[in-house]
């Protein structure tokens, strides 16, 4: 089965939730990170995704310390992308807590430096992130994009494990997943674990999306709008 995966994007330490990327178009939500993390680890999630929005914007990740609580109070494990633009950030998003880490712009604009990560940590602990907007892979926070579409830019990675992809136009809208997108990745790259991200909206997009080329499914704002409730999550997990 596939398996939920929470998201958790944070600006200035806070539970915020955007729409299609856009910081003018931003939700602020009464939980605080930390606790967000615990109840999701409660309800028998294995891993969470961890967004440093203020990160990915400045190009240096800006939340390690929420990373550190969180990673004090859930022991289930950690992905977090945002402002990992070098060797250092990247140590110390692992020295923080962090069990993967999601890299974007390093791997569209400078792949030879994400190879090097990858032959270092592996490809079990190195996360794609190939969000694509307008047929090509965004970086800089979704504020820009690359050259390079998504079929392109992972078979650039021969050593790839993992990959997270979003369709930024769904993204935070509750208007359903890119099921098409998803089957065809599966399709091409049957030994890759491709998580879904963008647009889930209920428990029957994630009964759609099971079996159909992702492995796993990022929900965010559908939490948060109460579309799904951590009792669904909790029972999903049970089985997945």
């Amino acid at each position: 089965m596939i398996q939920i995966v929470p998201a958790i994007d944070i600006i200035d330490g806070r539970c915020v939730r955007l729409t299609r990327g856009d910081y003018t178009r931003k939700k602020v939500y009464d939980a605080s990170p930390v606790d967000m993390a615990r109840r999701y680890a409660d309800c028998g999630v294995r891993r969470i995704h961890l967004v440093d929005l203020d990160g990915a914007k400045r190009g240096v990740p800006a939340n390690l310390a929420v990373l550190e609580q969180i990673a004090g109070k859930a022991t289930v494990e950690l992905e977090w992308g945002g402002g990992i633009a070098g060797a250092d950030a990247l140590r110390d998003v692992f020295n923080a807590g962090a069990t993967h880490a999601v890299i974007g712009s390093v791997a569209a604009l400078k792949p030879e430096l994400f190879d090097s990560w990858l032959l270092a940590y592996g490809g079990g602990k190195m996360i794609l992130g190939a969000d694509v907007k307008d047929g090509f892979v965004a970086v800089k926070g979704w504020l820009e994009n690359s050259n390079w579409t998504l079929e392109a830019l992972i078979r650039r990675f021969p050593g790839l494990e993992e990959v997270i992809c979003t369709d930024i136009a769904r993204d935070g809208m509750l208007e359903g997943p890119a099921f098409n997108l998803y089957r065809s990745m599966g399709t091409q790259f049957p030994a890759l674990r491709i998580t879904a991200s963008g647009g889930i909206r209920s428990m029957d997009d994630i009964r759609q999306l099971d079996g159909g080329g992702a492995t796993k499914a990022i929900v965010g704002k559908a939490i948060y709008e109460n579309r799904i409730s951590l009792q669904e999550i909790e029972q999903w997990s049970l089985n997945a």
